[in-house]
């Protein structure tokens, strides 16, 4: 859940606030009046196409490959990560073409996702790993594929993808919650759409950040910088990446979302950050933890007492500060979440927030926040050239 959220005053803007709220109020409505399998997914009424009958026959293993790209795998590993100290399980995430020789497990369930059945990568990695008595299951449309008679021939579980839901959208759809259902997680905390939309905090901070990130980005603010305080938080910055980048990046219109481990780039990029191109827009992460470790007192010299017994949670939440001070003081643009426990319902907040600020944005850009259409021009040429 939300500790704390807030945009510097160099984020927000007078223009916005007269203009823009209006009419992405208007847009939110009808967004949700439209009923789409998308927003649907958000909130606990959406129907999955499993049931949970169908994998206790997989629970019991404790070791699990998924294999997929892009949207049909970046969601379940930012769950994974993120909630890592709830899961007694081993998971394995292939998201590339890459060297699969560390990547032998024994007894070990794979999960074979892709929306289209025919991501070539997908393809490639599954015949390299799938072994002929490997317990398999297939989460892709329903429709003739190479995956689906794959999975047809190795007489695998076969779960349909649902055809109205883009994979970057998909995390909240069997995509991400079957998986989450393996790990041992409540998939029902994470689907809360119908709450947050009546939450004021929720609801007003997500209206307010759209309407001054439009403002920035006509602004020539083109860059989203994540400033990630959280390294459990870095699969869940890759998925907002792909979010971002391929539902507003069309028309020419768009932002390039950029992340950055934090503090550790405050010795490499943060001077770029703070002198170079001011076509930039901020935003700060950090999540407080529990599990925290301390500096040994033995062995700290005394012209550096203040760090004698300090938990180093309190030291990067300290620098995280003394950064948004820094900002401050530049005038540079930033928001700034704090996540008050890792759990379920803060990643299923903060999946939502997303997707909802994404496709608003792409409805106020003009773009299409749902298609991909330079992307499957790659996917045509490929093709051609292994042919």
């Amino acid at each position: 859940m939300l500790k704390k959220f807030f945009l510097s005053k160099y984020f927000q803007s007078k223009y916005s606030r007269k203009i823009d709220k209006k009419k992405i109020l208007e847009i939110f409505k009808k967004l949700l009046n439209e009923k789409s399998q998308t927003i649907k997914s958000l909130g606990g009424n959406y129907k999955s196409s499993y049931k949970k009958k169908q994998l206790s026959r997989y629970k019991k293993s404790t070791n699990y490959r998924i294999i997929g790209m892009g949207g049909s795998i970046l969601g379940t590993q930012a769950i994974y990560d993120f909630l890592k100290h709830k899961i007694k399980k081993d998971f394995i995430f292939i998201n590339n073409l890459q060297n699969n020789e560390k990547k032998e497990k024994k007894n070990c369930v794979n999960l074979i996702v892709s929306k289209s059945g025919n991501t070539i990568e997908t393809i490639v990695n599954s015949n390299i790993l799938i072994k002929r008595n490997d317990k398999n299951i297939f989460i892709t449309e329903n429709k003739k594929s190479y995956l689906r008679t794959l999975a047809e021939k190795l007489k695998a579980e076969i779960i349909d993808h649902n055809n109205f839901i883009g994979g970057r959208y998909s995390v909240l759809s069997e995509v991400g919650m079957l998986p989450a259902e393996l790990m041992g997680l409540n998939t029902i905390e994470f689907k809360q759409i119908n709450s947050l939309i009546k939450n004021k905090n929720f609801f007003h901070s997500l209206i307010n950040n759209v309407s001054s990130t439009f403002f920035l980005i006509k602004k020539k603010k083109f860059n989203s910088i994540i400033l990630n305080y959280d390294q459990k938080s870095d699969s869940l910055f890759s998925w907002y990446q792909q979010l971002v980048a391929e539902s507003l990046g069309k028309k020419k219109k768009g932002l390039l979302p950029i992340v950055s481990s934090m503090p550790k780039d405050n010795h490499s990029l943060m001077q770029l950050y703070l002198d170079g191109p001011q076509n930039n827009l901020f935003t700060f992460f950090y999540v407080h933890d529990d599990k925290i470790e301390k500096t040994k007192k033995k062995i700290i010299f005394p012209s550096h007492k203040f760090l004698k017994n300090t938990e180093t949670s309190n030291i990067i939440y300290a620098q995280k500060k003394a950064t948004e001070n820094v900002f401050n003081k530049k005038r540079i643009p930033f928001r700034s979440f704090e996540i008050a426990r890792r759990d379920e319902k803060a990643l299923g907040e903060l999946f939502c927030f997303f997707i909802l600020e994404t496709i608003l944005l792409g409805k106020l850009l003009g773009v299409n926040p749902f298609d991909q259409p330079a992307v499957e021009l790659i996917k045509k040429e490929t093709k051609k050239i292994l042919i």
